[in-house]
């Protein structure tokens, strides 16, 4: 296996699926104006001469790939920071123990140097967009490291997780346009929500390691019912937010589409994983959970730029 391999699958690169749309979404956000001048040139055969942003003129593409240089740097550190912090429960619980760094892939020193590299790229490109990302780096640094600590005292691990995930749409908007909004920050608290409820059901897998362990989950402290439960709760405060994002946005029918799959992807992952039968979790996981975030993305962008 390639260094790059071994790296890529450390972070599970693939999990970028989760976030990475929403980040999307409040980019385009902030930079609807500008985006929609360079269609509308587009299509007229008309583009203008230069598509910047800001004061300083920063061209707008520059802007995007930093955007997602930082949202590929920041999961990186966190999730290979997870890994390193966790490596010794890891080795002792059958389902992790095949991970990186138990199986001796990668080693734990070189584990820490990746995070600490991702770590200063992160800010440094938080340096290049503007001076609010570059302040409140070290704010997002620690709330994404600090979530794999959380596990060790508090059930509410799942929650820090879904913060760090919910900075996402957040914090694209905030490299765009330089401040905070209500509409992002709505996406924000749909993450939230989101994230955490699929974590739960996630740490199903664990309990009896977890407890063993007296390492804390909301199923390790209530069991695989009562934490269904509070997954089913915090996934209809997710809905909540996304129909209200819609409302206040004043959105039309193509973002209600995205709704409807992304609301119908909640209840779907419901619908396949009980207490008594755990075999669908990664199906309720990985995929349920991918469409949801990709094709919600897709129609709140065709919203935004086609159906104007």
């Amino acid at each position: 296996m390639s260094a790059v391999k071994k790296y890529l699958s450390l972070v599970k690169f693939s999990h970028t699926i989760f976030a990475m749309p929403f980040a999307l979404i409040g980019f385009c956000l902030g930079a609807r104006e500008q985006i929609t001048i360079f269609i509308t040139g587009f299509y007229r055969d008309h583009l203008p001469s230069s598509w910047t942003l800001g004061e300083d003129k920063r061209p707008l593409w520059v802007v995007f790939i930093l955007v997602i240089l930082c949202m590929i740097f920041a999961r990186s550190a966190a999730m290979a920071f997870n890994r390193w912090l966790d490596a010794n429960y890891d080795a002792k619980n059958p389902r992790t123990a095949i991970r990186e760094i138990p199986a001796g892939v990668i080693s734990s020193s070189n584990a820490l140097r990746f995070v600490i590299v991702n770590c200063l790229l992160f800010v440094a490109c938080c340096y290049f967009i503007n001076t609010a990302c570059l302040i409140l780096s070290p704010v997002a640094l620690f709330v994404i490291l600090f979530y794999s600590y959380t596990k060790r005292f508090t059930a509410l691990c799942h929650l820090v997780l879904g913060v760090g995930l919910s900075l996402a749409p957040i914090g694209a908007y905030l490299a765009v346009t330089g401040h905070f909004d209500l509409l992002p920050i709505l996406f924000s608290f749909t993450v939230l929500f989101w994230v955490s409820g699929f974590d739960i059901i996630y740490a199903l897998q664990d309990i009896e390691f977890d407890q063993s362990q007296q390492l804390h989950s909301i199923p390790a402290a209530l069991g695989k019912v009562k934490a269904l439960r509070v997954s089913e709760l915090l996934h209809v405060l997710s809905a909540i937010c996304v129909i209200y994002a819609g409302i206040y946005g004043h959105f039309s029918w193509l973002y209600w589409i995205g709704v409807a799959v992304f609301v119908g992807m909640l209840v779907y992952q419901h619908s396949i994983v009980k207490p008594t039968d755990l075999s669908k979790v990664n199906i309720a996981f990985m995929t349920a959970n991918g469409i949801a975030s990709v094709v919600f993305a897709v129609f709140v962008l065709l919203d935004l730029f086609i159906n104007q």
